[in-house]
């Protein structure tokens, strides 16, 4: 049984940082990739970023991220994070985290419970 924790979220001014952790339990998720996802109200969930079992990261060209965001994990802990920088309100989301044993099957597998990231003044 693998379970998925997101923490970190919050609320945060245009401009600032927020570090969003994903706790693993279960079993060891360092031969997975994992990543994040969001969704917003009135939006389909889309996929944010995910980086592979030996550190590759991909981001979602459609979102534009990758200048803003990095993402990074920490197998020792079992446990994956998405730094956010230069928030904007369009980053106002639940942001959820994934995890599947390949990147290309990423959001067919495990979820979390989402945490709630609010951008605004």
């Amino acid at each position: 049984q693998v379970q998925l924790r997101e923490s970190g979220g919050g609320l945060v001014q245009p401009g600032g940082s927020l570090k969003l952790s994903c706790a693993a339990s279960g079993r060891s998720l360092s031969d997975n990739a994992m990543g994040w996802f969001r969704q917003s109200p009135g939006k389909e969930r889309e996929f944010v970023a995910c980086i592979s079992a030996n550190g590759l990261s991909e981001f979602n060209a459609e979102v534009s991220l990758k200048a803003r965001f990095a993402v990074s994990r920490d197998n020792a802990k079992n446990t994956v994070y998405l730094q956010m920088n230069s928030l904007k309100p369009e980053d106002t989301a639940v942001y959820y985290c994934a995890a599947s044993f390949t990147m290309a099957t990423m959001g067919n597998d495990y979820w979390g419970q989402g945490t709630q990231v609010t951008v605004s003044s």
